[in-house]
């Protein structure tokens, strides 16, 4: 009696071994599923997209904005070339994409440029197509978190080409090499991006040229949590003082 219940006893064990195995192999194929093809969480790691998004935002991404693409996937794995189910962007989104140079980082601007497009930067203003975008001065802005001492800018609202507003800054209209640029001629199949934080951005202006469709990860729809750095790891009851309550759930345009 004493073998058949222990026994029992194993079989019972190894029942609920497998069921738990099963349940978590279940829950990350559900994880896998939801990111590749639905919203994919991302955390703002610099200050190039100011005042739009912050250092300590994190926000959703739609994976399904601009169809799918071998980005789409964890690891980047080349399922596919090109994408499915393509939808271009549109002039003034904020998107994430795959750093052309390294595709495994992640980089998130503003969509300023379409294929055809001409892009040029003079003397601080922003040209499409040979017409100077306009922008109307909103106030200053500061930044004093994350880092080591205040940095001063403009703030302007900016109005593209069909009508999208969205808010830039500026330290000055004199900025080397990002406020005096050629004039660039976006390829078919690719984007122009620019940090909304125009004089502290690495973009299509430098290092990052233009973004083919096939690194387009997603759209950057709303931000979910965020903190700025008023609070100490090492020191929870410091903790809420850090957390930016409403920047909860705040769409992102």
């Amino acid at each position: 009696m004493v073998e058949v219940k222990n026994k029992s006893g194993v079989t019972m064990l190894r029942a609920a071994l497998v069921e738990n195995v099963k349940t978590i192999v279940l829950a990350i194929l559900i994880a896998v599923v939801i990111r590749s093809f639905w919203l994919e969480p991302f955390r703002i790691p610099s200050g190039s997209m100011y005042p739009t998004l912050r250092v300590g935002d994190y926000l959703f991404v739609s994976k399904y904005s601009y169809g799918y693409s071998r980005y789409s996937f964890p690891f980047g794995l080349p399922i596919f070339d090109g994408r499915l189910k393509y939808k271009e962007p549109q002039r003034g989104d904020v998107v994430v994409f795959k750093f052309p140079q390294n595709t495994h980082t992640d980089f998130i601007k503003r969509i300023i440029g379409l294929p055809g497009d001409k892009v040029q930067v003079k003397e601080g203003r922003l040209y499409i197509n040979g017409k100077m975008i306009e922008r109307v001065k909103t106030g200053s802005y500061i930044v004093d978190e994350y880092v080591d001492m205040p940095e001063f800018y403009r703030q302007y609202e900016e109005t593209l080409p069909n009508g999208v507003k969205h808010q830039i800054l500026e330290i000055s209209d004199k900025e080397r090499i990002v406020d005096d640029t050629g004039e660039f001629v976006v390829p078919q199949d690719a984007f122009f991006v620019m940090g909304d934080n125009r004089d502290r951005s690495d973009d299509s202006r430098i290092s990052v040229g233009f973004v083919p469709k096939e690194n387009l990860v997603g759209k950057a729809r709303f931000i979910f949590f965020s903190h700025d750095d008023k609070g100490s790891l090492f020191k929870p009851w410091t903790w809420h003082r850090a957390i930016r309550w409403k920047r909860f759930f705040m769409g992102i345009h």
